[in-house]
């Protein structure tokens, strides 16, 4: 190979390492607002875990105004709090498969 075929080799990487950095970045932007969104609801998951005593006085109060309405919420809140730990027993389970393969 001439000194110029490598000339010309190393500049159209160059240009096509300058493509692929400005589509991954491109792709990137495209993924920080659902990145925001996951951020959000997990920092305000984990405040409601170190802080589990406001959940429960929202529930108290509104068992005091409205009965009714506290216990169909409560109902699903039980529901959900009993479908999430199902869920992450199954991941458990599937992270220990695949970390065995």
């Amino acid at each position: 190979m001439s000194p110029n075929d490598l000339l010309a080799r190393q500049q159209s990487l160059l240009i096509r390492s300058t493509e692929l950095r400005l589509q991954l970045n491109a792709d990137l932007q495209r993924l920080q607002g659902p990145a925001v969104v996951a951020d959000r609801v997990r920092s305000a998951l984990l405040w409601l875990y170190q802080n589990p005593l406001w959940p429960a006085g929202v529930l108290l109060l509104l068992l005091v105004v409205k009965p009714r309405r506290a216990l169909v919420w409560t109902g699903k809140l039980w529901w959900l709090w009993k479908s999430a730990g199902l869920v992450r027993r199954w991941r458990d389970t599937l992270l220990a498969y695949l970390a065995q393969r």
